[in-house]
């Protein structure tokens, strides 16, 4: 069984199990969340049961598992014949969760 979370602005497509990187949400590591924005539940080759735009009473389960950084992500502007460059560097804090029940009403 398989759900797709709304978190932060991003899908993730979730299993029981897994281990995903989300934008950091402001918990201590080994703390319980619970992500009630389900846009879809299903079966791998099987049923989709899609909600408008959420399924009511769906939830699914996480546990935190670290706090950290994601790698730099580096912007350059330039303008040619211009002497203009610019260089920033980005880097997000994340947070990777472990999925555990996947809830359907």
């Amino acid at each position: 069984m398989f759900a797709i979370i709304q978190n932060g602005g991003k899908q993730y497509k979730v299993k029981t199990g897994d281990l995903v990187e989300i934008e950091k949400i402001e918990l201590e590591i080994g703390a319980k969340t619970t992500f009630d924005k389900v846009l879809a539940i299903g079966e791998e080759g099987g049923e989709l049961n899609v909600g408008t735009p959420v399924l009511a009473g769906a939830t699914v389960e996480a546990e935190v598992v670290e706090q950290f950084r994601a790698p730099k992500v580096w912007a350059f502007k330039m303008k040619r014949r211009k002497s203009y460059r610019r260089t920033i560097g980005h880097r997000q804090n994340m947070t990777r969760v472990k999925i555990g029940e996947i809830k359907a009403n």
